[in-house]
């Protein structure tokens, strides 16, 4: 009788609980959270317009662009320029920095293909920073450096005491060193990445040819794009920006963000923008952004590309969103007065800059994606006085995987505009080269064993559960269909809240 008691308390006590929540949620629900939904519903609106006439326009540029068949780079006549380099000999003198940390998997790639670059053997010099921390592969890096050595190429193996600046003070430090002051240009490869041999007679010509270019780019191409879903999603993207972005920047205003290897720079240029700064961790955009504004123009080369490694563990992948989202916020944060009082450059330039390249594509970009599509229309399913566009329920074509990532995005943007904990963060993207895909056949691969804590992602499964639960209420009490989109939307953050995308790697 005592627990039968105690049982009907328990009751009584969730039935009063709901009942009051109930009652708090109608005392707010039009007062406070309809003008409210309605209000974000609306800024949502007009961030998605903004970003939709962004679009709108770089197509047609790039449309122009490829119906006159005149990109910015065909412009130049660079046979003239390859034969009085071969004909007088008169070659400049390049440096190849390669700045690695413990990359055990790929270092040997990265340093012999810039070994293998054709120049004059006595006017190029490749230049490992090597910020490992790990004495057993520093060791094994330097090995390889002297093998390279022994065959009569100019290695140059350098390390610190410290990784203070982390990759912009490896290459600061190494321009520092005596011989580099002998150089005229600065090749940037990250550890991963591995030129043809051709590189530099493909891009040197552009920089001889032109003294106001300071910086050639070539586009990325991925060796392992097939490997999972997650590294082909990638692969989407970044040929967006690539073949869309870049493009665009290169042909209608002679600048583009530096994508922080596959490059080649004037070390005059460098110099003049001030050298490498460790403010931001978008140490390249920052450069970038500073010789833009002292007057130099950029040249994107499309049809010459680097191969080179996607992340294709989520874990991986999530860091260097943080870095790539956070890093332009903060950049933002930090030179936008500084772009506005600039007499330099053009007031076409300055708004292209601060509008389309940073507040459009750097931050409303990620805002809009998250906040619209993951938090307002599900929230509007549980307010449905609030009004949303038509046809909605189309959204289902978009990419979810995106759309999960806005997550990480948006909250790395806000944490670069506030200047906030974590935004100077820098961690190293890892790498796997051929250590998943070089395994002896006879040995079949054991499952791994992991922690659960290695693949529990919260943020994703709150999400999820979030999303879930709009869905459900749209199915029971909904008139729109929103719920196909919830499903699809809140599956794809358990997905990723569960560790099953992308290549799993035990700690």
């Amino acid at each position: 009788m005592r627990d039968w008691a105690l049982g009907d308390q328990v009751e009584v006590t969730r039935g009063r609980a709901t009942e009051n929540f109930i009652l708090a949620w109608q005392q707010i629900r039009s007062p406070i959270i309809l003008p409210l939904l309605q209000g974000a519903v609306y800024l949502c609106a007009i961030m998605s317009i903004m970003l939709f006439v962004e679009r709108v326009y770089m197509a047609i540029v790039i449309l122009c662009v490829k119906v006159l068949r005149k990109k910015r780079y065909t412009k130049y006549r660079l046979e003239d320029t390859r034969d009085d380099l071969e004909g007088n000999n008169n070659h400049p003198t390049i440096l190849v920095q390669i700045p690695m940390y413990n990359e055990k998997e790929v270092y040997r790639l990265s340093i012999g293909a810039a070994c293998g670059l054709s120049w004059p053997p006595d006017k190029i010099v490749i230049q490992v920073l090597d910020d490992s921390t790990d004495p057993v592969l520093r060791e094994l890096v330097e090995l390889e450096c002297q093998k390279w050595v022994s065959k009569g190429v100019n290695v140059r193996y350098e390390t610190r005491s410290n990784r203070n600046g982390y990759k912009a003070g490896a290459l600061r430090d190494g321009l520092k060193k005596h011989y580099a002051k002998d150089c005229d240009f600065v090749a940037i490869f990250d550890a991963d990445f591995q030129p043809e041999a051709d590189f530099l007679w493909r891009t040197i010509p552009f920089l001889l040819s032109n003294r106001e270019l300071a910086l050639v780019q070539a586009r990325w191409r991925f060796v392992n794009s097939d490997e999972c879903l997650m590294t082909r999603l990638q692969e989407m993207s970044l040929d967006y920006h690539f073949s869309v972005e870049q493009e665009v920047g290169s042909s209608a205003y002679s600048f583009f963000g530096f994508n922080g290897t596959a490059g080649v720079w004037r070390i005059q240029a460098l110099t003049d923008a001030g050298g490498w700064k460790d403010r931001t961790t978008v140490e390249d955009m920052d450069l970038a952004v500073r010789a833009s504004l002292k007057g130099w123009k950029f040249l994107f080369v499309g049809d010459l590309s680097v191969k080179n490694e996607l992340p294709s563990t989520y874990k991986a992948y999530r860091y260097q969103q943080h870095r790539w989202s956070c890093g332009p916020a903060n950049l933002f944060r930090k030179m936008l007065k500084e772009i506005i009082y600039c007499e330099r450059v053009s007031a076409w330039k300055k708004i292209h800059v601060i509008y389309a390249f940073f507040f459009v594509r750097k931050i409303v970009a990620h805002l809009v994606t998250f906040f619209f599509y993951c938090v307002v229309i599900p929230a509007c399913v549980l307010v449905p006085d609030v009004r949303l566009p038509k046809s909605f329920h189309l959204l289902i074509f978009w990419i979810l995987f995106e759309n999960v990532m806005s997550l990480h995005r948006s909250k790395a943007a806000i944490i670069g505009l506030l200047e906030a904990e974590r935004a100077n963060e820098w961690v190293v993207t890892e790498k796997l080269g051929n250590a998943l895909r070089q395994k002896p056949a006879s040995k079949p691969l054991k499952k791994p064993r992991s922690r659960l804590g290695d693949r529990i992602h919260v943020l994703e499964l709150l999400m999820g559960l979030f999303l879930f639960y709009c869905a459900v209420y749209d199915i029971v009490f909904g008139r729109d269909h929103f719920y196909i989109y919830l499903l699809l939307q809140s599956g794809a953050f358990f997905v990723m809240g569960f560790g099953y995308m992308g290549t799993f790697v035990p700690n």
